[in-house]
């Protein structure tokens, strides 16, 4: 039976494990066809849902209402349904409608007999729409907040319903999802956690401690946005200073708060130990986390981050949030240390604590490795969604 994946963006760098648990699923024998709502960055990589002449949506309009007229009007009630108030919602879920009319015909034309879903937002509701005209299975895996704030939380239970089952990527999101739902629909929650690729990765510092005469390398990687909490990280390392110790800090990624974090970066004096990259290739940035000698993590709320995975699997001792799906990873004093969420002083004591505490270094990189290596691999993540995909699990 062929597979379809289908995300909003399948090239986009924060979708990288999407297209890895796809290779994976690959190399397991499974036939997949990969779709994308966006333009693909690589021909060949995905099939793009926009981008097309008109010709080819108005062909996908006009064959399914000849041909499936039922099912034709059935996905446009079922898009005037599924979505939030208002007049742009409502647009939307005509542009929506369209979309789904183009992949559904893709579907039939390919034979594609189950169709899944990464992340529950917009790109899921065309997959749901499209799985409905189609007449085939559909499925979704959830990761973090963002499925569950608004707007997207609005329309999660109609989805969980009508998904033949639910991947979780932690016990922290099928929480979240159990709790939209009547309890007859948690049996089809699972957990399947994102899976990496060990060898793909840098390799990883042996002997991070012994450099004892060089400041501590720091590393946070994420979307310099409210919610990733670089604001208090920044007050937690103005007052490390305070207390005289020494380190530098590589931050790298984008978004709306870049400017405010660099502005307060000067205003606290940190401006000569940070280094801000702004976003980088997935290869650049794993290249970044290999030369540090800790990541810390400062979010207010996460789901649970792959880079945190990447991180441990690099033997990188990490400084984390104890917020949402962290936890299940990063086991206090054993995988890495946590801190409690907002709480900038307790960041401060934790970075500190580890900054002067070298030989922890060792003991908790090559533990944060052994937890990846045992439940965080993607070969092993793509048998487990392999048997759901396939009605065997």
């Amino acid at each position: 039976m062929k597979i379809a994946y289908l995300v909003s963006d399948y090239s986009a760098p924060s979708h990288t494990f999407v297209r890895r648990e796809v290779a994976a699923l690959r190399l397991r024998g499974v036939e997949i066809a990969a779709f994308s709502v966006q333009p693909v960055a690589r021909e060949g990589e995905a099939e793009s849902l926009l981008g097309r002449p008109l010709l080819a949506y108005f062909a996908a309009i006009c064959v399914i209402l000849a041909t499936r007229p039922g099912r034709f009007l059935s996905t446009w009630r079922l898009a005037l349904r599924h979505r939030v108030g208002g007049l742009r919602a409502l647009l939307w879920s005509q542009f929506h409608f369209v979309e789904a009319l183009l992949l559904a015909r893709r579907l039939r034309a390919e034979r594609v007999g189950h169709l899944h879903n990464h992340f529950a937002n917009s790109g899921a509701t065309v997959g749901m729409l499209a799985a409905h005209c189609a007449n085939v299975p559909w499925s979704l895996t959830l990761h973090g907040i963002s499925e569950t704030d608004p707007p997207a939380g609005a329309l999660l239970a109609g989805k969980i319903e009508r998904a033949r089952f639910v991947a979780c990527a932690s016990y922290f999101m099928q929480a979240q999802a159990m709790r939209l739902v009547n309890p007859a629909q948690w049996a089809k929650m699972h957990i399947i956690r994102c899976g990496i690729d060990l060898a793909a990765l840098p390799k990883a510092q042996k002997v991070r401690s012994a450099r004892a005469s060089t400041p501590p390398r720091l590393v946070s990687v994420g979307r310099l946005s409210p919610e990733k909490g670089y604001a208090g990280l920044l007050s937690a390392l103005a007052a490390l200073v305070a207390e005289g110790r020494d380190f530098s800090l590589t931050v790298v990624g984008g978004g709306p708060a870049a400017d405010a974090v660099r502005e307060q970066a000067a205003t606290l004096g940190l401006a000569e130990k940070i280094e801000f990259t702004g976003p980088l290739p997935e290869r650049s940035t794993l290249a970044r986390m290999a030369e540090a000698d800790i990541f810390v993590l400062p979010s207010l709320m996460e789901g649970l981050p792959v880079v945190l995975i990447e991180a441990l699997a690099l033997q990188l001792p990490v400084v984390a949030s104890r917020v949402a799906g962290i936890p299940e990873l990063v086991e206090d004093d054993v995988t890495g240390r946590l801190f409690t969420a907002s709480d900038w002083d307790d960041l401060k004591r934790a970075l500190g604590a580890l900054i002067d505490d070298r030989k922890a270094w060792i003991r908790l990189g090559e533990a944060g490795r052994r937890r990846v290596a045992d439940d965080y691999q993607a070969h092993s993540a793509a048998a487990r969604m392999s048997r759901l995909l396939t009605g065997l699990g």
